[in-house]
């Protein structure tokens, strides 16, 4: 398996690298990668048994995509945006927001959201990526990721005696499934799309 972490991620693969110009690129992608966290949060596929929130997706993608460090800091922009009380989250409304929303029940996958997110971005400096196997692994531990700290939570601040798992996880594994192949596919062919540009 290859542990070198000096492959270019998505966000490196167009426009400047360096100097003024790659700063104004990132800025640029921050704010695009939260406001694309904020729709994709709210977007609903209606699915049995529950329907499929695109948010998981956007947020182990868009780590992959910018890598660990652009990741973590567009994600710590969102949930800044969270915590100003702006409607970002794919449970939160105009009656539920910001501070109070994110201490609820959601706030451990959201600390979830975070790790993954880095996760991402380092497995795709590994190059993982690159090909449908490696990024359907690199999903797979991303939403362990994010399950982990959620689930804890819940039980931490529901208790245990109650059915953690049947909240907090086996609904969404149907949808999570799913998120995971289209996901193995996107990168990839993101990824083949940049070299057909450059050949």
């Amino acid at each position: 398996m290859n542990l070198t972490m000096n492959r270019s991620v998505l966000a490196e693969a167009f426009g400047a690298n360096e100097g003024a110009a790659l700063r104004v690129k990132q800025a640029a992608l921050v704010v695009l990668g939260i406001a694309a966290l904020a729709v994709s949060a709210k977007i609903s596929v209606p699915m049995w048994p529950v329907p499929i929130t695109m948010g998981t997706f956007a947020v182990l993608a868009l780590g992959a995509a910018y890598g660990p460090r652009l990741g973590l800091v567009t994600i710590l922009g969102y949930m800044l945006v969270g915590v100003l009380g702006f409607d970002v989250f794919a449970g939160s409304s105009a009656e539920t927001y910001g501070i109070a929303y994110m201490l609820g029940g959601t706030g451990g996958y959201l600390v979830g959201y975070v790790l993954a997110t880095v996760l991402l971005g380092i497995l795709a400096r590994m190059g993982w990526d690159r090909s449908a196997p490696k990024m359907a692994g690199a999903m797979l531990l991303g939403n362990v990721i994010i399950y982990v700290p959620g689930l804890i939570w819940l039980g931490m601040l529901y208790g245990w005696d109650k059915p953690i798992l049947e909240w907090g996880l086996t609904p969404f594994l149907v949808g999570d499934v799913i998120k995971l192949a289209l996901a193995a596919l996107v990168l990839p062919m993101a990824w083949k799309a940049v070299g057909r540009a450059r050949g």
